[in-house]
C-alpha cells in the first residue's frame, strides 16, 4: 500500500492551517484562516461560525469569499480523506483546492483597496503549491488512481 495519499491529506490539512490571507492595517494585524479571523490588538478569534452566522450585519461583501473558499476546501478535505479511507478523485480534490485558494484573491483585493490596509493571499500561494505539488501530475495524466 502507497503512503500518497496519506501525504496529500497532510498537504491538504496543513494548507488549511496557515493563514489564508495576511492583513495588515496600520499596526494591526489580522489572520484570516480556514477556520475564523485571529486579530491581534486585542488578541481575538471569530470563528467562521461566529462571523457569517451571528456578525452578519454590515459586513464588507468581498469577505463572503472567504466563506466560498472555506467551504470549497472543505469538499476538498473531504475528498482527500476519502482517498485515505477510500477512493479520491483527485479531479475534484484539486478543483476544490484551486477554487479555494483563488477565492483568497478576492479576499485581498478588497481589503487592499482600503486606505491603509495591506492583505497578502498567502492561502493562495499555498493551496495552488500543494495543488500543483500532489494533484499536478494525477491531471495531467487524466487519472484519478496512484
Amino acid at each position: 500500500m502507497t503512503n500518497a495519499p496519506h501525504r496529500r491529506l497532510g498537504a491538504v490539512v496543513v494548507a488549511g492551517l496557515v493563514p489564508w490571507t495576511v492583513l495588515l492595517v496600520g499596526r494591526d494585524l489580522t489572520l484570516v484562516f480556514s477556520f475564523g479571523l485571529v486579530n491581534t490588538d486585542p488578541l481575538a478569534l471569530v470563528t467562521v461560525y461566529d462571523y457569517f452566522v451571528r456578525f452578519t450585519q454590515g459586513l464588507p461583501r468581498f469577505l463572503e469569499a472567504w466563506g466560498t473558499g472555506v467551504v470549497l476546501y472543505l469538499l476538498g478535505l473531504a475528498s482527500a480523506v476519502a482517498g485515505v479511507v477510500w477512493h479520491e478523485d483527485r479531479r475534484l480534490t484539486a478543483f476544490a483546492l484551486t477554487a479555494a485558494g483563488l477565492s483568497q484573491v478576492s479576499v485581498a483585493l478588497g481589503f487592499n483597496r482600503r486606505l491603509g490596509s495591506t492583505a497578502v493571499p498567502v492561502g493562495t500561494v499555498v493551496l495552488l503549491a500543494v495543488v500543483w505539488w500532489y494533484y499536478w501530475p494525477a491531471l495531467r495524466g487524466g487519472g484519478t488512481g496512484d
